[in-house]
């Protein structure tokens, strides 16, 4: 069935009903997520209930990049992943996923990193870009490249008992870009979960909330989420959001 087709089939009101009778969602939001297409950038911890979550809502196409294979001390968090894929390209047993979840769902499958020079190629017709990579390397490069092409960034973090999610939109004039909120941020030896551990469960929430909101900005529920940033806190079990502002000298969206 054609992306484009506006009618839902029958299989397809009863696969999303639950999203159907929502009035904020209802038949035409369901239409714009098949339509939709959503760049998952890691298939890793955040990358996997973003991925689950996402083909099971019915995105019409997935892109994924990761350059990566499935290790057995990925199996604490990336619930994607099974003994069965140790060795394996993670794109492609995260695809074998979910497929498992909605055959209905198309995949094009990146197994490289993301880096300056192919970042455009990669997030190429993205209506929304999902990162969920641990370099801050990768992760700028990502949000140069979406900022350049005006997609949406959804950008998730996560670190031992701590996440951070936050919405940008940078080339409005209200809205800061991803450099507003980190600056030229480098990577730094002992930063990554390997070496200060992290609890699987967060990698959970924040990869669910990222697909929540790359739904918001596919559907356009609720309240506007760009500009803030919300901020995850498992052991003072404290949920917190706040404004980020936009950087007048922003070498990112400044002028």
């Amino acid at each position: 069935m054609s992306l484009s087709n506006a009618v839902l089939s029958d299989g397809e009101l009863d696969r999303y009903a639950r999203h159907i009778v929502l009035r904020e969602v209802g038949g035409a939001g369901q239409v714009k997520l098949r339509r939709a297409t959503v760049a998952i950038i890691g298939a890793g911890g955040i990358g996997s209930p973003a991925i689950q979550y996402l083909a099971a809502a019915g995105i019409g196409r997935l892109i994924l990049i990761d350059d990566d294979t499935v290790d057995l001390s990925n199996l604490q968090r990336q619930t994607l992943f099974g003994d069965a894929d140790i060795g394996a390209s993670k794109v492609t047993a995260a695809t074998v996923s979910a497929i498992r979840i909605n055959p209905h769902v198309t995949l094009d499958l990146h197994a490289e990193r993301l880096t300056v020079d192919n970042a455009a190629d990669l997030i190429a017709g993205a209506d929304v870009v999902l990162d969920g990579t641990d370099s801050f390397a990768t992760r700028l490069a990502v949000a140069d490249s979406a900022h350049a092409s005006r997609i949406p960034l959804v950008s998730a973090a996560v670190g031992q008992f701590e996440g951070q999610l936050g919405v940008f939109r940078g080339w409005e004039a209200d809205k800061p870009c991803y450099r507003c909120f980190v600056g030229n941020a480098a990577d730094a030896a002992g930063d990554s979960c390997a070496d200060l551990g992290v609890l699987g469960a967060m990698t959970g929430v924040l990869g669910s909330l990222a697909a929540l909101e790359a739904m918001r900005s596919i559907i356009g529920f609720g309240d506007d989420s760009a500009g803030k940033l919300l901020l995850v806190d498992a052991l003072a079990f404290r949920f917190r959001t706040i404004a980020l502002p936009k950087d007048p000298g922003c070498a990112g969206c400044g002028p």
